[in-house]
């Protein structure tokens, strides 16, 4: 794909345009909460940023992005399943579906350490609070490193109809010390050479995934021309509230803006009102007989001459509509506490979330988000378990899978959960079959197998602790070959002691002296 000079940099001013309003409703939201996760334009490391006087705005996004992270990456358990068809299954596998689930599980905790050695959870934290205040954030996960995470203002994006993404271009600052060489060699010398250039990425659809491209100085970086396929596109471009039609997400806090809003200015009025009540005046009436300059300089106690008509306190008299405003702001306050769920309580004080307690909590993650949790599981945890899955498969930590014979499908959202819940459906159906008696259960189950699934749903592994079918049979093998010596050794000692009788009488004693008589002479 050819491109002119300065190409990109163009399409990027094109594209920013459309980004504006959402931009501009993103700082506002920010304003109300956390203004550092979008400042304003032109702003640099010594800019000083406005605190709100209502907390609850930045409360309210901290708990909520934290509940979603638990239940987006719980700690314990894979937040993804590998599921193979039932008739793929079969072919493979035969009645030992419980050594497929194992082997499943096994890659499900591959997976899961990768993301643990890659770091992921800090910028996740960090993407979910810009998607709940702005409603947008771009995360790239790179072959090696760890996560990154782009503000709104760093990129611009391009959907179709549907949502898919066509187009993605990201703008990043780049000193002039790490400019590739073939870069420096193109950039025209200079009496003032810039601080700074500008780094502009860009990720274009075709037919086979994307085509991907580097520009520094309106020069092309031609080592930087690649492909990905649609499935292994490290850009993964997040919205929070997704509106069909347009190219980026709406924020969380955009749905309880006037909330926000009415809450911050009865906030600003109460803290300055009750800053100027606090404040102690006195007045003196101007033709009276009291000194100020007695007033206050006289010690406590002192006799002063004077009439207590002059001297009055300046009072505020506004007690009324501070109440008015007190009881509108606690109604405020309740509304925002139930959609940012700081009233609830899902998780207990545990070093340990239980699957049960991460279940419940994706559900009511669903049920008040309405929706959002599964835009999340399929546009942030899909993309993201697939390229962890290949960057196992590409490091020779997980088997390659032939794409004809054997389909895993990543199952996300709540049902990714369902591991867990195998283990309850495993204990209820052996409780189902009690009735029935041990010996119909030691007949009619697989053992082996049924250890397998419990394990696979415990996310356990079995390597070394469950016996294998050669270790099983090699123990059979010796028992019974050792049962077949002891029954020969029983055997032939119970001969022994009936022939011995016989034989002790058969035998001459004298015979027998004259023999070792006969010995010892010879």
């Amino acid at each position: 794909m050819e491109q002119d000079v300065g190409t990109v940099a163009k399409r990027y001013s094109q594209l920013e345009g459309e980004r504006d309003t959402f931009l501009e409703r993103g700082r506002e939201a920010a304003r109300l909460t956390i203004p550092t996760l979008l400042p304003d334009e032109g702003h640099s490391s010594s800019s000083i940023y406005a605190t709100p006087y209502q907390g609850i705005g930045a409360r309210g996004v901290n708990n909520l992005a934290s509940k979603l992270l638990l239940a987006l990456l719980p700690p314990n358990s894979p937040f993804f399943r590998l599921t193979i068809d039932d008739f793929d299954l079969q072919q493979i596998a035969g009645d030992n579906r419980g050594q497929v689930e194992e082997g499943l599980a096994r890659i499900e905790r591959a997976a899961m350490a990768e993301i643990e050695g890659k770091a992921v959870r800090v910028p996740t934290f960090e993407a979910l609070k810009l998607l709940i205040v702005t409603g947008n954030a771009l995360v790239y996960m790179p072959k090696e490193g760890g996560m990154k995470v782009y503000r709104p203002d760093r990129y611009v994006v391009k959907r179709d109809a549907m949502g898919n993404v066509l187009e993605i271009i990201t703008k990043e600052s780049m000193s002039p010390l790490v400019l590739p060489e073939e870069i420096k060699a193109q950039i025209p010398p200079s009496d003032t050479p810039a601080k700074s250039y500008d780094l502009y990425t860009r990720l274009t659809r075709v037919k086979t995934g994307f085509e991907v491209i580097q520009e520094v100085a309106g020069i092309v970086v031609e080592s930087s021309r690649g492909k990905f396929k649609a499935d292994s596109n490290p850009f993964i471009p997040l919205r929070f509230i997704r509106i069909d039609g347009e190219d980026y997400g709406r924020g969380f806090i955009e749905e309880y803006i006037g909330d926000l809003r009415s809450l911050e200015a009865l906030t600003k009025a109460i803290v300055q009102g009750s800053a100027a009540s606090a404040k102690v005046l006195f007045l003196v009436r101007p033709n009276g007989t009291t000194k100020t300059k007695d007033l206050s300089a006289a010690p406590n106690g002192a006799f002063l001459q004077g009439d207590s008509n002059d001297v009055s306190t300046l009072q505020v008299q506004k007690a009324a509509d501070f109440r008015v405003s007190l009881e509108t702001m606690r109604m405020i306050n309740d509304r925002l506490s139930a959609a940012f769920l700081l009233n609830s309580s899902v998780q207990r004080a545990a070093e340990r979330v239980t699957a049960e307690e991460v279940r419940f909590m994706a559900q009511e993650l669903e049920t008040t988000l309405g929706g959002v949790y599964s835009i999340l599981s399929q546009e942030f945890q899909l993309p993201l378990i697939n390229l962890l899955l290949e960057s196992l498969t590409k490091q020779g930590k997980m088997p390659k899978m032939p794409k004809d014979s054997v389909k895993p499908t990543v199952v996300t959202g709540i049902e990714a959960l369902g591991r867990g819940q195998d283990l309850n459906k495993l204990a209820s159906f052996l409780q189902y079959l009690q009735p029935l008696g041990p010996e119909v259960i030691q007949s009619e189950m697989n053992l082996n197998d049924y250890i397998d699934r419990l394990a696979a749903s415990l996310g356990i592994d079995t390597s070394g602790l469950i016996k294998s079918q050669e270790q099983i049979m090699q123990e059979q093998m010796m028992q019974q070959q050792a049962m077949q010596e002891q029954m020969l050794e029983q055997g032939a000692m119970g001969v022994a002691q009936k022939a011995a009788p016989a034989v002790a009488g058969a035998i001459d004693p004298e015979q027998v002296q004259q023999a070792m008589e006969q010995m010892s002479n010879g």
